[in-house]
């Protein structure tokens, strides 16, 4: 059997290889698959007649690398999604046009995402005349809460 294996060796690592990477399918921790990249260096190794504990060190040290080195940064990718913003929250950070003049004292109008809303300025002391472009930046129950808009910096 061990003459077999020496006289075979890169064929019985990819063979490993091909077994982890089937075995990973079925958990898709990205565990296995990262023990088959170090059998793949094992038998890239073999084929090119290294010894076996040469093989054996560099296929260790390739799945511990990837192990600590690959997966967390793929898990953590994979893992990590775009927070769903969705309803009302939405409309946090969109510009709105005033309908209705508004200000601390007195609720207006604003115009955003094709909506009507009630508003009124996030600075209490503000007056915002119609016409006026503002930018949403707080949703309290049905009143949106605005600042001016600042034009673009050039």
């Amino acid at each position: 059997m061990m003459e077999w294996l020496r006289d075979h060796g890169w064929e019985s690592w990819l063979v490993l290889a091909v077994v982890l990477g089937g075995l990973e399918m079925l958990g898709l921790e990205l565990f296995l698959v990262m023990l088959a990249g170090g059998a793949l260096v094992g038998a890239l190794t073999a084929a090119l007649g290294g010894p076996l504990a040469l093989q054996l060190g560099l296929a260790l040290v390739t799945s511990v690398a990837l192990l600590g080195l690959v997966r967390p940064n793929i898990i953590g990718k994979l893992h990590s999604a775009p927070r769903l913003v969705t309803g009302h929250e939405s409309l946090i950070g969109r510009r709105a046009t005033v309908l209705k003049a508004l200000s601390g004292q007195v609720p207006g109008r604003v115009k955003v995402a094709g909506e009507e809303w009630t508003a009124v300025p996030y600075d209490e002391d503000d007056q915002i005349d119609i016409g006026t472009v503002v930018d949403v930046v707080m949703i309290k129950g049905a009143t949106a809460y605005v600042l001016r808009a600042h034009p673009p910096e050039a």
